[in-house]
């Protein structure tokens, strides 16, 4: 199984728009547009590779959840998943970096960075600033409660 990392962005930013935020912020280029989907890569930091990224709608988002289906990313528009890494560590390392870089060039977006779709690590929400979850939590309920205040409902 492979993992995914992913920041999730609130907002009424494009696909298109997010893309080249990910190019300036990480130096990351373009390598294919599939549909509503932008393919990029970028050079790890921590490591001699290339991390494959891409850009896309969210596709998780639960227009009407029940209350046990809710989850933290249920309000944000876009998706930005980071691939590779030798471990889970460095892409975890490297995801992060790139998290606190967007979070630092857009201060007015709110953000979110999941590990493997299952957990929380951060959260940024205007106002309100950057909060890492530690211990880290779930997106989904019982967890709710823990990230309710950092996120965009």
């Amino acid at each position: 199984m492979s993992v995914v990392d992913s920041v999730f962005v609130a907002g009424a930013e494009s696909v298109g728009q997010v893309v080249g935020w990910v190019e300036e912020v990480a130096g990351a280029e373009v390598m294919a547009t599939d549909g509503e989907a932008v393919r990029l890569r970028i050079r790890a930091g921590t490591v001699d590779e290339w991390l494959g990224v891409v850009v896309q709608p969210n596709g998780y988002v639960e227009l009407d959840p029940e209350p046990d289906e809710i989850q933290a990313m249920d309000g944000y528009g876009i998706e930005i998943q980071i691939r590779g890494g030798r471990s889970e560590e460095i892409l975890h390392a490297e995801a992060r970096v790139m998290f606190d870089k967007l979070v630092a060039a857009r201060s007015g977006t709110p953000m979110l960075l999941v590990h493997n779709l299952d957990t929380l690590a951060a959260a940024h929400l205007p106002g309100a600033g950057t909060h890492t979850f530690n211990p880290l939590i779930t997106p989904d309920p019982p967890d709710d409660a823990g990230w309710r205040p950092w996120v965009v409902r």
